[in-house]
């Protein structure tokens, strides 16, 4: 497969290039013809690890021309959100890394510091860069350094608050800075609001500078009359293109526009970031582009252009694993059946409307459906008033990105009590994406909240269940999290106890284990491997595990050792929260828990890291048997020691600190 025709005839220009100076000698032509093998090179990899395809095939010809431009890595170039950097990284000296992208010890997906002194920021959050570029700047310009800062942003970026936060400082220091905004009219979906608007408006009106220069033109040889006249049109085509550009918008704030300019024209986009980079202040160069472009399967992609594929085949785009049933599914379906049974329900996403599922709800109900753009800020606090109105929003994010909206949902949301419910897709060890992905914050930090309830569904139908008890709740928020993938298949309680299932028991009351969400199939397998070693294991699902439910303290009560697995992180998680509980209701049976330790854990898969964090079945049944069978030790131990020391003596407690 080739994606451009005469790409065969000059294989040898990508092979050659190992760093941003191999680039900086090329010719016009040979930039061409390097561009299309970058895109050979791209689709080719890609297609066998899954990645982010769509928005890379979208800046080859703008990733060329800024290493043209600019000296990386003495000059900082940095990408918001970075899932578009893989072009940097094949020019930056990575091409042989691309074999493993997002692949353990492989290539990161996003830009990272331990690959290249090229990558700054490892950024893959929206609307960051230009903060870190403003107060870079602000750096260089105290310390006397003369290097420049370039920030590469898409037009999705700017729906955040903390793109416009950012520029209006930018504008006030007034540091030499470019801000290339890369408008490619999609996030991951169509992007959304008045700006994006504002930018597509731009797009379909071409012609009116040119009108202008041939009047200009015209009335310059006139004298007297026509440099009068000239001026009250230059005044008029300034109305103009405040109703149709983005430069009055941007200018107003203080910093100069270029553009737009072709993104696919290398030598445009060159010739605009060279003004840019000299005119000594801060600069926005307004490149239009296609996201996919050079790749019919990903130009022809209505949903997302080939966002973020697995991997796929080459000749067609279609995805090479087999479909399944997965936990993003499960809860669009019934998401669509409560709205069909309540017409107060309405749902929220912020730019991820198809890998959230929220886009079901949409093609059904559109009018109750609301995409605010990667605004999850302005998303929770939407979802407010909503309720305020009478409504129960269902807000619909990645588990990690919810993070940026912590203060809204608890000042906004849950202060005043209000029913929203919180959809958390990707939660707990998410995979390739990487530690800025993964959704193993929530349940620690949003379990602080007041009044906050968190459910974690073990399979499709609890999923349902849970999602349904959710909604049915009117006197605060709610939080639904279940991990990415496929759903695990139906694993049916025992019985309840309140809201606790119970999934295994034995005769023997030795351990409680706690398996939390999508560890609950684990808990079952543990409970068989421990009891070959002789003990008895009851395993059960809190189903809502924050704020610990009081059933699930009494049960506690009853067994000898409680242990609890989360894909949380360890501190502040469930198990913490039964930890204090039980000593709120002085149950004094000991608790080890175990999670995810807050750290930055590398990419894999989810199976490579959860054996790295020792979270399988064979490594949590060696930690329990190890647990309970100490426990028979010391038990033993004191009553030896009882039974040797003369009546009346005291006996100290093996772990029971010496006095001083």
């Amino acid at each position: 497969m080739s994606v451009e025709p005469d790409t065969a005839n000059h294989p040898g220009l990508l092979a050659a290039v190992r760093g941003p100076q191999d680039v900086k000698r090329m010719s016009t032509e040979q930039l061409g013809i390097l561009a299309a093998e970058i895109r050979d090179f791209l689709v080719a990899k890609v297609s066998r690890t899954g990645g982010h395809i769509g928005p890379n095939l979208g800046v080859v010809e703008l990733t060329l021309a800024l290493h043209r431009v600019f000296d990386s890595p003495r000059d900082r170039l940095l990408f918001d959100t970075g899932h578009q950097a893989y072009v940097h990284k094949i020019l930056t000296g990575r091409q042989d890394g691309f074999d493993r992208l997002r692949q353990r010890d492989g290539l990161s997906g996003y830009p990272s510091r331990a690959e290249s002194e090229h990558d700054l920021i490892e950024n893959s959050h929206a609307s960051t860069a230009l903060s870190y570029a403003d107060g870079l700047a602000k750096a260089y310009a105290l310390r006397g350094e003369s290097r420049a800062v370039a920030a590469v942003v898409g037009d999705g970026a700017l729906t955040g608050g903390m793109c416009w936060e950012a520029l209006n400082n930018i504008a006030t220091a007034g540091n030499p800075l470019v801000i290339v905004v890369n408008d490619n009219g999609r996030s991951y979906s169509p992007t959304i609001g008045g700006l994006a608007d504002h930018l597509s408006t731009l797009r379909l009106n071409p012609s009116y500078e040119r009108v202008l220069d041939t009047v200009r033109e015209a009335l310059g040889s006139t004298p007297l009359v026509g440099r009068p006249m000239y001026e009250v049109l230059h005044a008029v085509k300034r109305g103009i293109k405040d109703a149709v550009a983005p430069q009055a918008m941007f200018e107003d704030l203080g910093i100069k526009y270029v553009g737009p300019v072709d993104g696919h024209d290398i030598v445009a986009v060159e010739g605009a970031l060279r003004a840019a980079k000299n005119f000594g202040g801060p600069v926005i160069v307004h490149a239009v582009t296609r996201k996919g472009y050079g790749y019919r399967p990903a130009e022809e992609d209505e949903a997302d252009c080939l966002h973020g594929p697995g991997a796929f085949n080459v000749e067609t785009g279609q995805l090479v694993a087999a479909p399944t049933v997965k936990w993003t599914h499960v809860f669009a379906d019934e998401l669509v059946a409560i709205a069909d049974e309540r017409p107060d329900v309405v749902g929220i996403t912020a730019a991820m409307a198809e890998p959230t599922g929220i886009a079901k709800l949409a093609r059904k109900y559109p009018e109750r459906t609301y995409d605010v753009g990667i605004a999850e800020q302005h998303a929770a606090t939407s979802a407010a008033g909503l309720a305020l109105g009478g409504l129960h929003p269902v807000v619909a994010v990645y588990a990690t990105f919810l993070n940026r909206a912590f203060d809204q949902v608890l000042l906004d949301v849950a202060m005043h009590k209000l029913p929203v419910t919180f959809v958390l897709d990707r939660a707990g060890i998410t995979g390739p994406d990487g530690p800025s992905h993964y959704g193993m914050w929530d349940m620690s930090v949003f379990g602080v909240v007041p009044g906050l309830r968190i459910a974690a569904p073990r399979d499709a139908a609890t999923l349902r269940e849970e999602l349904r008890e959710a909604v049915a709740v009117n006197d605060g928020p709610t939080i639904v999290r279940f991990p990415t993938g496929a759903v695990a298949a139906d694993l049916p309680a025992l019985r309840r106890v309140g809201p606790v299932d119970v999934l295994a028991e034995s005769a023997r009351t030795d351990v409680l284990l706690v398996a939390v969400g999508s560890f609950a199939g684990l808990g079952v397998q543990v409970a068989g491997r421990v009891a070959e070693q002789g003990y008895g294991v009851t395993v059960v699902d809190p189903r809502w595990v924050r704020p610990a439910p009081a059933e699930l303290v009494e049960l506690a009560a009853g067994h000898r050792l409680v242990v609890t697995v989360e894909d949380g992180v360890r501190v502040g998680g469930v198990g913490d929260a039964l930890a204090q509980a039980m000593r709120d209701a002085d149950v004094e049976v000991p608790v080890k828990d175990l999670g995810v330790p807050a750290d930055w854990h590398p990419h894999g898969t989810r199976a490579q890291i959860l054996a790295d964090l020792g979270l399988t079945a064979q490594d949590v049944a060696r930690d329990v048997t190890g647990w309970i069978s100490r426990l028979d030790v010391d038990a033993a131990d004191t009553e030896d020691a009882l039974a040797s020391e003369p009546v009346g003596s005291v006996v100290t407690p093996r772990e029971a600190p010496a006095p001083k």
